[in-house]
């Protein structure tokens, strides 16, 4: 018989602890001081910087743009802004911070200081337009801000205090956390400061950026961790690079285990295959995680260049974001070696899956066995669950659950397990396969677009009579979405086009093809007929 989800976990864990290392590096002189953390912070990002600093002070902890931190730098960094921000700003208990930067210290700093404060977090994707952006605004109403000065022009920095998480040494408006860190004391909790929510943006079903919110329980932070560590074989002290973007679910999840692991953390504020592969070299990387789409970029260097750089520290590529296409993970692993783990999940659920090398091998396309002490089912339109092998709709269950949308909707729930709004199956050793959306989401590049959003930017042209947007498959991106449109009046150029919609709206939603059409053919209710447009 099966062990209970949470005794499941908990007894990995025990297993987990053990392979990492962590618990030799105890110390009867650490307990005051994790003690104190445990006690004030929780399970937060702020604690597992101080269990870090306390444990391996001297140890590297951070590598970026700027170069390396160790754990001791980092958390004083870190402390000193919380003072700054409490002494400078005052913010009330629960107060809402918002952070728009890419990957590097300012974003590490800002979240554990929001943590020491108790205040809700919010992470505003760096690949928003300014229209984006000043909708999400509207709804997030934060009281500090924190970006990087490229986004400056972007955001309504008048309203709200604002400070600048990373720049090029221009002059500028607000200042800087470096500046105010250096101001300031290193900030002493006092007494328990309660748990802030973290919320990701999202989509929504009209592709209006929205957010996932949820306050991270002890149980919903070491299932995922557990799972991780027992089927990757990380240790305390391994490289850690993160290339997928901080801001996104599974970056965020990646770089909370490294910290918890107490591994070395290497950021780069923009992705780049070659620098990627010259990490692993340089910092001796055992450990990555990307999207497919980075995958696919380090696999299109010339094949000297991938062999220029020393890899053999590399034991763990974990892909996320978006869908693994079964060609690719051959591809790489035929390149890199069994090194390909592919992970599935969603801000709304968290980590539900996890495939290890040998079963992409097995079962090319899976997503690998659910998360340990996490339950998984495919259940049918009545909520029935099917046979293995049956398609249906997935439901994850587990403690990692949002709370539900800033919007104020919600996902389904059946028995405790919750709607992911994907198709998917199982096969008869567990393994997970997902296979589409349930509704018409496109997901490009490891971001999720949704194509009425785009169909009404490019409305807005004055040239466009009609138009639709669909996703198509695609090598390098899994899909690319291709915009059919109908013109009025003499046909513009089709970079007018898309030029009109990257003005608008993230990069990612920007169509990279458009056909032009004479009429798109419609029902009489106006429903577009998919099956009739040209292939």
């Amino acid at each position: 018989m099966p062990l209970p989800p949470t005794a499941a976990v908990l007894g990995n864990a025990v297993a987990a602890l053990a392979s990492t290392g962590l618990a030799r590096q105890a110390r009867p002189r650490h307990l005051r001081a994790s003690a104190r953390a445990l006690r004030t912070t929780g399970t937060s990002a702020a604690t597992l910087l101080a269990l870090a600093a306390e444990h391996r002070p001297d140890a590297p902890g951070l590598v970026d743009d700027a170069g390396s931190l160790t754990f001791a730098q980092l958390d004083d960094l870190a402390a000193r802004l919380t003072q700054g921000i409490a002494e400078r700003y005052r913010p009330a208990q629960g107060a809402t911070v918002a952070i728009l930067c890419r990957n590097h210290r300012g974003w590490v700093a800002a979240t554990v200081a929001a943590a020491r404060l108790g205040a809700n977090v919010v992470y505003l994707n760096t690949e928003f337009s300014g229209p984006q952006l000043a909708g999400v605004w509207e709804r997030v109403k934060p009281d500090l801000l924190i970006t990087d000065a490229e986004f400056l022009p972007l955001v309504p920095t008048g309203e709200v205090p604002t400070l600048v998480g990373w720049h090029d040494g221009e002059d500028l408006p607000v200042p800087t956390i470096d500046e105010l860190a250096a101001e300031h004391t290193p900030f002493v909790p006092q007494g328990k400061v309660p748990a802030g929510k973290v919320t990701i943006l999202t989509s929504g079903t009209t592709g209006t950026p929205k957010g996932a919110a949820r306050k991270l329980s002890p149980m919903a932070v070491l299932s995922p961790a557990v799972t991780i560590i027992r089927r990757t074989g990380l240790r305390s002290g391994d490289p850690v690079s993160v290339a997928v973007p901080l801001f996104h679910g599974f970056g965020l999840a990646i770089w909370a285990l490294a910290l918890f692991v107490r591994c070395p953390v290497v950021l780069r504020r923009r992705f780049d295959p070659e620098q990627a592969l010259a990490d692993v070299a340089a910092h001796r990387v055992a450990f990555v995680a990307m999207v497919p789409v980075m995958l696919q970029r380090v696999l299109a260097l010339p094949e000297p260049v991938r062999r220029a750089h020393d890899r053999r520290s590399l034991r763990t590529v974990l892909s996320g974001g978006s869908a693994l296409r079964p060609e690719l993970a051959e591809r790489f692993m035929a390149e890199f070696g069994d090194v390909l783990y592919n992970g599935y999940g969603s801000s709304e659920i968290g980590i539900a899956a996890l495939a290890t090398p040998a079963d992409l091998r097995a079962g090319a396309g899976t997503v690998g066995r659910p998360t340990i002490g996490v339950p998984v089912r495919i259940l049918d339109d009545n909520r029935v669950p099917v046979p293995d092998g049956r398609s249906g709709t997935i439901f994850v269950g587990g403690q990692g659950h949002f709370e539900g949308h800033t919007t104020g909707a919600t996902k389904e729930v059946v028995d405790g397990l919750m709607d992911t709004g994907d198709l998917g199956r199982l096969d008869a050793a567990g393994r997970l396969y997902v296979e589409g959306r349930a509704d018409d989401m496109i997901v490009s590049g490891g971001e999720n677009v949704y194509p009425q959003e785009v169909e009404d930017c490019l409305a807005r042209h004055p040239a466009v009579a009609d138009v639709a947007v669909l996703g198509v498959d695609d090598e390098e991106y899994g899909q690319r979405l291709v915009a059919f449109v109908v013109t009025r009046g003499e046909q513009p150029p089709a970079e007018e086009l898309t030029a009109h919609v990257k003005a608008n709206l993230a990069r990612y939603k920007v169509p990279r093809e458009i056909r032009f059409l004479g009429e798109l053919p419609r029902t009489p209710t106006g429903k577009l007929l998919k099956r009739e447009l040209p292939s």
